[in-house]
């Protein structure tokens, strides 16, 4: 299963998910230390554009694609930026972040149990 692309994509937004808590934790662990500015991740739109691939045409009767479309093996980037901690912000950003963990993992067991039940005899 881990061939389908709703997995693929589920399970590299969980990565850039990581980078981005761990980014998160690190500005809040810094927040006190002097001349320390806060680091971001790039967007997960970035991440998915940065390796395009084609779409595959799995019967004759298909459409062809006209490009590229966004691929899954791009890699999040953290970037340092001029800005000093915002304790507010990183807060906002961890609850953002558990939504998002949320909804990654509802969407990907939610297609799980949908192959599991076409997979039943």
């Amino acid at each position: 299963m881990s061939s389908l692309p709703i997995f693929s994509l589920a399970s590299k937004q969980a990565e850039w998910l990581t980078v981005r808590q761990q980014t998160v934790a690190n500005n809040i662990a810094n927040a006190q230390t002097p001349d320390y500015k806060a680091a971001e991740v790039s967007p997960f739109q970035a991440v998915l554009e940065e390796t395009p691939s084609t779409l595959r045409r799995t019967s004759p009767l298909h459409l062809t694609s006209a490009g590229n479309v966004g691929g899954v093996n791009g890699t999040a980037e953290v970037i340092q930026t001029e800005k000093p901690v915002s304790m507010e912000r990183e807060i906002v950003e961890q609850t953002e972040l558990r939504q998002s963990y949320e909804l990654n993992t509802s969407i990907a067991k939610a297609f799980h149990r949908m192959i599991l039940s076409v997979a039943k005899p």
